[in-house]
C-alpha cells in the first residue's frame, strides 16, 4: 500500500475536526467502548444503520456514519465499513444477528474518507471493491487519516488498520451474488464518489454525495462537480435512497436539499469573495431559515470557508506579481 500523503498534517487535523455527518441512530457507550449498532429496514431485506449527527468525538466513537447491507440470493452485500475495527467487529456480529446463515459476498467503500472505510480490516480484503480513483485516494491519505482518528477517538481506535479495496469497479452494471447492480461513478464531494443501486429493491446507496438534515461536509470538495452528480442521480430511477448522513429518503429531498445547500454555498462564498470580505467576516454570515435546522450547520459554514475560500479567490481574482 502505497503511504504517500497528499495533504500536510495540518490539512487533515482540520478534515478530521470538522467531522463527517449523519443522522441519529445507534451510538457508542464510551464506558464498554463497545457500539450499539441497530439494523434498519429500509426495503425488503435492506438494512441501513445509522450514525449520530455529531462530529469525531470520544463519546461517539467516531459513529457518525450511515452503513448498509441487504441479502442477495448468494449472501450479503455490505456498503461501507464505518470508522474502526471496534466498528467493523460490531457491524461483522449485526449482519450475522440480522441475517444469519448468509456469507458477506462483496463490500464497496463509497468514497475515501475514513468513517466509511475503517472497518475494512474485519473484512475479506478480496471482497472489497470500489473504483480504481477511491483505491488510489484511500492509499494515498490513509496514514494521515488514521492518525488523527487515533487522536480524536483515542481506545475506539485501538488495533484499526487501514486497509483500501483489493477489486476496482469499472463496469456500470455487476451481477453480485445473483443480484444485479448498477454502479455509479462519480465525483464532487470528493475526486471520487461511489454510488449504487440494487435493481432487485431499487435502493440506491448514494454516499456523501448525497447529506439529509445535516450540513454537507466539504473538504475535498468541488461544488461544481458535486452539484452535476447530483443532477445525475436525481434522473436515477430508483426507489429509497439512502445518504451518507442523515434518514432513508423515500422522495427527492436528500438530493435537492443538498443541491439547494451546495448553490447557496456557492453563492454566498462568490459574493463574499467579490466583496472583499475576509474569511473571518465571511465566516458570520446569516444562516438561511432554510438551513436553521440542519446539523450543525453553522460550525459545518465555517468550515466551508476554510477550505473553499481560497479556491474562489484564485477563481475570481487574477495573480498580481509582487516585485521583491
Amino acid at each position: 500500500m502505497r503511504t504517500e500523503r497528499r495533504h500536510t498534517r495540518r490539512d487533515f487535523l482540520g478534515i478530521a475536526a470538522s467531522g463527517w455527518a449523519c443522522a441519529v441512530c445507534g451510538g457508542a457507550n464510551a464506558q464498554t467502548l463497545r457500539y450499539d449498532l441497530k439494523a434498519v429496514e429500509i426495503a425488503p431485506q435492506s438494512y441501513a444503520v445509522f450514525g449520530a449527527q455529531e462530529y469525531f468525538t470520544f463519546q461517539n466513537g467516531g459513529n457518525i456514519v450511515n452503513t448498509a447491507f441487504f441479502a442477495v440470493p448468494d449472501g450479503v452485500v455490505v456498503v461501507d465499513t464505518g470508522p474502526s475495527r471496534r466498528y467493523g467487529e460490531a457491524f461483522q456480529e449485526l449482519i450475522a444477528s440480522t441475517l444469519p446463515g448468509r456469507k458477506v459476498v462483496r463490500i464497496f467503500n463509497t468514497h475515501h474518507h475514513p468513517d466509511h472505510f475503517f472497518g475494512n480490516q474485519v473484512f475479506d480484503r478480496g471482497l472489497i471493491a470500489a473504483p480504481q480513483t477511491i483505491i488510489d485516494n484511500i492509499e494515498a491519505d490513509s496514514v494521515a487519516f488514521a492518525d488523527n482518528l487515533y487522536r480524536l477517538l483515542g481506545d475506539w481506535m485501538r488495533g484499526t488498520e487501514p486497509v483500501a479495496p483489493s477489486l476496482a469497479v469499472d463496469t456500470d452494471q455487476e451481477d453480485v451474488g445473483g443480484r444485479s447492480l448498477s454502479y455509479l461513478r462519480l465525483a464532487g464531494h470528493t475526486s471520487a464518489d461511489f454510488a449504487l443501486r440494487d435493481d432487485a429493491t431499487g435502493v440506491l446507496y448514494a454516499g456523501d454525495l448525497a447529506f439529509l438534515d445535516r450540513a454537507p461536509t466539504t473538504p475535498h470538495a468541488d461544488l461544481d462537480v458535486w452539484r452535476a452528480s447530483l443532477r445525475t442521480l436525481l434522473a436515477t430511477d430508483r426507489g429509497v435512497l439512502l445518504p451518507g448522513h442523515g434518514p432513508a429518503d423515500e422522495k427527492n429531498d436528500a438530493i435537492v436539499q443538498t443541491l439547494d445547500y451546495l448553490d447557496w454555498l456557492d453563492e454566498t462564498l462568490r459574493d463574499a469573495v467579490q466583496k472583499g470580505l475576509t474569511m473571518t467576516e465571511a465566516m458570520v454570515t446569516p444562516i438561511p431559515d432554510r438551513f436553521a435546522t440542519l446539523g450543525v450547520v453553522r460550525s459545518e459554514f465555517e468550515r466551508s470557508v476554510v477550505h473553499l475560500f481560497e479556491r474562489f479567490e484564485d477563481e475570481l481574482y487574477e495573480s498580481v506579481p509582487v516585485a521583491e
